[in-house]
């Protein structure tokens, strides 16, 4: 009798074993956005087992409401570097940046991607003082970028002085997206809720792997990285524009621009459309609504016989410190890896995970490593953000307590916002978005809101 059910114990443990080894890969990314499918196919590539898990369809989040941009202008970003980690360190960010983008352009070509790809200059502009751009201007030469100062734009309006970076680019990324996700093994509405050592575990399976890559844009896992101290979350808004130029002449914009006063705009052609971007505002904080009025007065302003076509928001997870996370999500967790912080820059910096990780997970060294890891500490430069961000989460999580359960958000218990705008309940702590029925629109959290019904 004993001898039976110790051979019935071994025939489970077996079956377990047997059971595990299905679900086992070398290699599972989470999210398949443009940052997860090109980490995978860069690691499938290398020969590796690849998975990409995705809560909804390929490039659904942040990558299907992009402008585009490769580039390596981040705004004011050159000086601030200089002054804060370096010359040294702030060299190593533009040269990953302007790799970035012609690394785009050779697997490009050597794919035959049609995906309207083009070298273009990229301009910072202002309409008010012009010092900070001859700074930023200087310091971008310095660290080797092909930049300079001028008071020349394509603009369709005068300005005090731009920044013109030479061989940026833009393209299509949906096109981009649909050729590297043909050659990857995805699985989507499948949902991440927990990870847990080797074991990937979603609502309906658990899976497991040597090897785990977060790239849902804000990490889903809270402890032991706490990346909730150490970023929020920002949305921006975009209206795309037809019939801009019937009374212009045949004037094109060719380049792409980026204000750089509070009241700025981003310009950049999209075939025959233009796509017209600004109105930044902190996730949570727009509660009064109006945030796309500005774009739409600027739209008739510059471009009166304009029409609207579409008009969309994106949310961009901001660094402290201004850099990117991007290697071993922490010390205490070898196997699992992160790409987050990308601020408004996705595109070029998720190019830039892809080379970091796949030579991470290959054991090749990598010049940018140090730079982008999550394990840095530059005090220097995170110090001010993080007080202030962990004033306004202090603060949000404090009104949660005394707020209605189904008001508070499910990642930590904030207190959430009402966003007119775009109809959806903002956690102004940390960035979860909720539509007005409590269904999950955007991370860190993973669950709904359990709405009274």
């Amino acid at each position: 009798m004993e001898s039976n059910q110790n051979e019935t114990k071994q025939d489970e443990i077996n079956q377990d074993e047997i059971n595990r080894e299905k679900k086992s890969r070398e290699i599972i990314v989470v999210g398949a956005g443009m940052a997860g499918l090109l980490i995978a196919y860069y690691l499938k590539r290398q020969g590796k087992d690849v998975l990409v898990l995705e809560a909804n369809e390929v490039a659904s989040g942040q990558t299907g409401r992009t402008t585009a941009k490769i580039t390596s202008q981040h705004a004011l970003k050159y000086s601030e570097l200089i002054r804060t980690i370096g010359e040294g360190k702030a060299r190593l960010y533009a040269k990953a940046n302007e790799e970035a983008i012609s690394e785009y352009e050779r697997l490009i070509r050597e794919e035959g991607i049609e995906c309207q790809f083009r070298r273009v200059s990229a301009y910072l502009y202002t309409l008010q003082n012009t010092e900070r751009l001859k700074q930023e201007a200087k310091a971008a030469s310095l660290l080797g970028i092909d930049a300079f100062f001028t008071t020349e734009t394509e603009l369709p309006f005068d300005v005090a002085g731009a920044v013109c970076f030479r061989n940026q680019a833009q393209f299509s990324p949906m096109d981009f997206v649909r050729h590297i996700a043909s050659k990857l093994e995805i699985r989507e509405h499948t949902k991440v809720i927990r990870i847990r050592g080797n074991r990937v575990i979603t609502k309906g399976e658990e899976l497991f792997a040597e090897k785990i890559i977060l790239a849902t844009h804000y990490p889903i896992r809270n402890v032991p990285g706490f990346y909730f101290l150490r970023e929020h979350q920002e949305r921006s808004c975009v209206l795309e524009l037809s019939d801009c130029y019937k009374t212009s002449g045949g004037y094109r914009l060719e380049a792409m621009c980026y204000g750089i006063d509070s009241d700025g705009f981003s310009f950049r052609q999209a075939g025959e459309n233009l796509l017209l971007g600004g109105g930044s505002y902190r996730t949570g904080e727009n509660k009064c609504g109006g945030a796309y009025d500005k774009l739409t007065q600027a739209a008739k302003k510059y471009f009166p016989n304009a029409k609207e076509v579409s008009r969309w928001s994106a949310q961009d997870c901001m660094p402290h410190d201004g850099i990117p996370f991007i290697g071993r999500f922490s010390v205490f967790t070898p196997n699992l890896y992160v790409a987050t912080g990308f601020q408004k820059w996705g595109m070029t910096t998720s190019m830039i995970a892809a080379m970091i990780l796949k030579d991470m997970i290959c054991g090749v060294g990598n010049p940018y490593e140090k730079l982008f890891s999550p394990q840095r500490f530059l005090v220097r430069a995170a110090t001010e953000n993080f007080l202030k961000d962990v004033g306004i989460s202090v603060k949000g999580l404090c009104k949660g307590l005394f707020c209605a359960k189904t008001c508070r958000c499910s990642h930590m218990g904030c207190e959430l916002v009402w966003n007119p705008d775009e109809q959806s309940y903002d956690c102004p702590c940390h960035g979860s978005r909720y539509d007005a029925d409590g269904k999950l629109l955007d991370n860190p959290s993973v669950h709904n809101l359990q709405r009274k019904k």
